[in-house]
């Protein structure tokens, strides 16, 4: 058995071929990702990887529309989005395949 900490693994993340990790893998990634009010990431897409996101708590936007509590919403390769917390936000996040580098970062979109 192995156990860890949410908050030893960085910015969420803690299944994937990546440092530090709790289950190292390449066929998935998983993050439990916790944002404050105002926090956002630049527009950006996958060329592999699919990712999908699940809104537990708070509000979000991506790509100009509003997402809250129990939303789910699935970026296929080659969808761009960008995302800002409207208030504090907690999302669940899985990307198929685990895909190191896969993140390509389109500029700052305004949301």
């Amino acid at each position: 058995m192995k156990t860890a900490r949410l908050e030893e693994m960085v910015k969420g993340w803690f299944v994937g071929n990546f440092e530090p990790t709790l289950y190292r893998t390449n066929d998935v990634e998983v993050a439990l990702k916790s944002y404050k009010a105002g926090d956002r990431e630049d527009a950006h897409y996958h060329k592999i990887a699919t990712e999908i996101t699940v809104i537990v708590s708070g509000r979000v936007r991506m790509n100009g529309v509003v997402y809250g509590a129990g939303d789910i919403i699935v970026m296929e390769p080659g969808d761009v989005t960008d995302f800002k917390a409207l208030t504090d936000a907690v999302n669940a996040v899985v990307k198929l395949p685990g895909a190191n580098n896969d993140k390509y970062v389109v500029g700052e979109k305004s949301c």
